[in-house]
């Protein structure tokens, strides 16, 4: 049983397409969110593509500095929403040099349609424009593409990525009768899907040998 903090990793919940790849985490602090991103950080080798999403106030940016610290980037690893892209140079685990770009894909998609555009050609036209359509398709060799909100782009990405969907709890104690409003702390369920690719989960720092 691989913990942080008292994370549990119980059988994974299967998949669409990769039934046996997915995995299903159980993170109960932001502490143990963030440590899930160094962990995460380890496991990557470069030419990743990985779709972060989740409701706000989820963690997604938490798990992104995590990934931060992972990568040994010193420079601080907050939500790219003004910005839509940051880059950010680090080092991978084993030393060779890690390049991060670091989108937030909210706002791409949310203009009007031209008549008889599809959502997929829109969604491409606006990472043209913000040249990270081809990095996006093929990442180099030393790219990581981090991209919160990602869950409407798979269509419009390369055919191997990462999928990390985050889910909070509800309050069912204060919420009104009929609502369940998801709370601002507590246990959260994470889980990472690889489609069209392999990924192996590295282990978690304190039960490193």
């Amino acid at each position: 049983m691989n913990t942080i903090h008292h994370m549990r990793e119980p059988n994974p919940s299967p998949a669409p397409r990769q039934p046996d790849s997915t995995i299903t985490l159980q993170v109960p602090t932001a502490q143990a969110m963030h440590e899930l991103g160094e962990r995460l950080a380890r496991s990557l080798h470069g030419g990743e593509v990985i779709l972060l999403s989740g409701p706000l106030g989820a963690g997604k940016t938490t798990l992104a500095q995590g990934l931060g610290k992972g990568l040994g980037i010193r420079e601080p690893i907050v939500s790219p929403t003004f910005t839509i892209a940051r880059e950010l140079d680090g080092t991978f685990a084993d030393g060779t040099p890690a390049h991060l770009i670091h989108v937030d894909a909210y706002r791409l998609g949310s203009n009007d349609y031209a008549p008889g555009q599809a959502q997929t050609d829109l969604l491409l036209d606006e990472l043209e424009s913000l040249g990270l359509d081809e990095e996006l398709e093929e990442p180099g060799t030393h790219t990581i593409i981090l991209m919160e909100w990602g869950e409407q782009m798979a269509a419009a990405l390369a055919d191997e990525r990462l999928e990390i969907r985050i889910q909070r709890p509800t309050d069912h104690v204060s919420a009104p009768i009929g609502r369940n409003e998801p709370t601002a702390d507590g246990e959260r369920i994470v889980t990472i899907t690889p489609v069209g690719t392999r990924f192996a989960l590295a282990k978690p720092a304190d039960a490193q040998a």
